[in-house]
């Protein structure tokens, strides 16, 4: 089984979320008026500066807004400074072979990852050519033998879209389209801990029959809380950190770059 490294279970791990990334083939491109690389480099600057040792790296879809293989190339190489294992899932914008030629020769794509005493579970919610989620057999399969396998460890699992509502009108539509069928293996596994997720451009941090459910911000554009048509948040880009501790608990936050100033060109309807 992978391991991003060779912890003792007495330790704890940390691990740091960026999601959302939106890059472009072409350097400099622009999502609703914000360079998304330019973005991602001052969010990973930030990590770099407050995270001098991370155990695990997850990038957790939509790295790319074009789909293009130049884009998840730049990503590889950005995020390369930060000197920990990485590990990809795709999101709705993302092209699954494009990201595989981007990844060849390296484990980003794994789907599996033990680290410390937990093990991390990365599923892919795309469906191709559609904006909300979906877990197919296979992937729901994938879920089910990763939690039999290891009973003795914490889990957490992550996806791209949203399993749960978050409050808001037009994206509560577009996230996972079977919830129930998720929650139905999640429900048979005490040792399920956590769902990170991102796709929604924002922090959420709810806890349901005690699995912690957790969202982050983009490392770009945010989307406004609650709202109930499309709307860009005036918050800056994020993102979030997680300690993992050998018992099971979870100590979380955000943190967000300052001195991003952008104007919103809201003559791109949607994302």
């Amino acid at each position: 089984m992978p391991s991003a490294q060779t912890n003792t279970a007495d330790s704890s791990i940390l691990l740091v979320q960026l999601s959302d990334s939106h890059l472009f083939a072409e350097a400099n491109g622009k999502l609703l008026g914000m360079d998304t690389e330019d973005s991602l480099q001052r969010v990973i600057d930030r990590v770099l500066e407050e995270q001098p040792q991370i155990d695990l790296v997850l990038a957790s879809g939509d790295l790319s807004q074009d789909g293009s293989e130049a884009s998840y190339t730049r990503f590889r190489q950005m995020t390369s400074a930060i000197r920990a294992p990485m590990r990809w899932f795709p999101g709705n914008h993302d092209e699954i072979q494009a990201m595989q030629a981007a990844c060849v020769g390296s484990n980003l794509l794994d789907t599996l990852v033990d680290v410390g005493n937990w093990r991390v579970i990365l599923l892919d919610s795309a469906i191709p050519g559609a904006v909300p989620g979906f877990l197919c057999d296979r992937q729901l399969a994938l879920l089910e033998r990763a939690l039999s396998e290891a009973p003795e460890r914490h889990h957490m699992i992550c996806m791209h879209h949203h399993p749960v509502p978050i409050g808001s009108r037009w994206m509560d539509p577009i996230g996972l389209r079977n919830p129930d069928a998720l929650f139905s293996i999640v429900e048979r596994f005490p040792q399920v801990r956590c769902l990170l997720w991102g796709h929604i451009h924002q922090e959420f941090d709810q806890v349901r029959n005690a699995v912690r459910l957790l969202a982050s911000p983009s490392t770009c554009v945010q989307f406004a809380p609650g709202s109930e048509e499309f709307q860009v948040d005036t918050s800056a880009p994020g993102y979030r950190w997680l300690r993992l501790f050998a018992d099971g608990r979870i100590e979380t936050g955000v943190s967000r770059v300052t001195g991003i100033d952008f104007e919103v060109d809201y003559s791109v309807k949607g994302y």
